[in-house]
């Protein structure tokens, strides 16, 4: 493409949106200088403060507070969407009909007829980039351990993947719309569509699904008198408490085209687990492991030393891994980088593929969120039946 800039806007202002909003402010410092320019142009959120303190603090031009004004505004070439789940069907539908490339955050909507019709629009739309947001798919770490999967480690025979999170085990922790809606909608949709992602990630196609447990251990919440930002808790509420509508627990088992199977365990009640993401890669000439609280590292075990000195062995993610080299700032062992970096790298391939770059690995697009869905729906119909004993 011959256009002198992108411009570019963030709808949400929460958690999630303040970090695509870094992220495009850092895109162009990272990989090549060939990107044209991002133009910060504006953040939405429907709550003013947050709205105007994202754009502020990111460098953006403006603040909105109905998503409509982006959509609407020719100033803006693309979007990202992070928002409440509920809510991007509707903003991709219109976001793609205003000619606006489209990156929606996973999960890529609350049910499979959504974002059916959510990869429809993006069908119809065949000059827009549409991409779905599962940014561990951009960790050094792990894309490391793809390249060993893939080399002397060989396939994966049993993945294990554990997500656990706190934000939920609090019972005067508010009501906020992710305790909302059905089984499936919890923490499986939240967290575990990535964990989901990362399985396929490493494995191939899913063709199976079994044994799945869910429970919802804090069956209400008290109904917020204000506005939250994220996961925080920080906000005054009522007396009245809501029904949660969705579970905190689940695990299940899957298996894989490759003959792989994965087990998995998910949870937003384990207490102490702020943000814990680890996976566990059995493999059939030996194990990788990568756990999150520790991102720019990961372990090996194989073959390759003398039976004397084998063993498990952490290998510090340095420029000779993927994405690190020209990455980072300072692109060196054990400087050491997280989760917000994940985003960056994400932002740069989505425009990279508004500009036709194909340096990184472009985004996965709808259609595979639809799939993720697919997998997830899969999970909910795959409970089993209590057997009392």
């Amino acid at each position: 493409m011959s256009q002198p800039s992108i411009g570019v806007a963030v709808i949400g202002a929460g958690m999630v949106g303040r970090a695509h909003a870094n992220a495009y402010r850092n895109a162009a410092t990272v990989f090549g200088l060939g990107l044209p320019a991002p133009r910060l142009v504006a953040v939405a959120d429907l709550h003013e403060p947050f709205a105007a303190d994202a754009a502020a603090r990111y460098g953006f031009a403006r603040a909105e507070t109905d998503w409509r004004a982006i959509v609407d505004s020719p100033e803006v070439d693309a979007v990202s969407i992070a928002v409440a789940n509920g809510l991007h069907r509707e903003i991709t539908e219109a976001a793609l009909a205003a000619g606006k490339h489209v990156l929606c955050e996973k999960p890529l909507a609350p049910s499979v007829a959504d974002a059916q019709a959510m990869v429809e629009a993006a069908a119809a739309a065949p000059g827009q980039v549409d991409a779905v947001g599962f940014t561990f798919r951009r960790s050094p770490a792990i894309n490391a351990i793809k390249q060993q999967v893939e080399g002397a480690l060989g396939p994966v025979r049993h993945f294990v993947g554990n997500y656990w999170c706190d934000y939920g085990y609090d019972p005067g922790r508010p009501m906020s719309w992710r305790y909302l809606g059905g089984p499936g909608s919890g923490v499986l949709a939240d967290i575990g569509s990535h964990l989901v992602d990362l399985a396929e990630f490493f494995c191939g196609a899913t063709v199976g699904v079994q044994g799945t447990t869910m429970a919802t251990l804090v069956t209400d919440r008290p109904r917020p008198l204000g506005v939250a930002m994220g996961h925080a808790g920080d906000v005054q509420v009522s007396d009245e408490r809501v029904p949660v509508e969705n579970e905190d627990v689940c695990t299940f088992t899957t298996s894989y085209a490759s003959g792989a199977v994965g087990t998995f365990s998910l949870s937003r009640v384990a207490f102490g687990h702020a943000n814990t993401l680890r996976i566990d890669l059995f493999c059939e000439n030996g194990t990788a492991s990568f756990d999150l609280t520790r991102p720019a590292e990961f372990t090996i075990a194989d073959a390759g030393p003398a039976t004397a000195v084998n063993g498990v062995r952490t290998v510090f993610i340095g420029p000779w891994h993927p994405y690190v080299a020209r990455g980072l700032p300072m692109d060196f062992p054990t400087v050491g980088h997280g989760q917000n970096d994940f985003f960056v790298y994400q932002a740069r391939a989505f425009l990279d593929q508004i500009a036709g770059v194909t340096t990184l690995p472009p985004c996965p697009d709808m259609a595979h969120g639809l799939h993720n869905l697919r997998v997830l729906e899969a999970v909910v119909s795959a409970t089993d039946k209590p057997v009392q004993l």
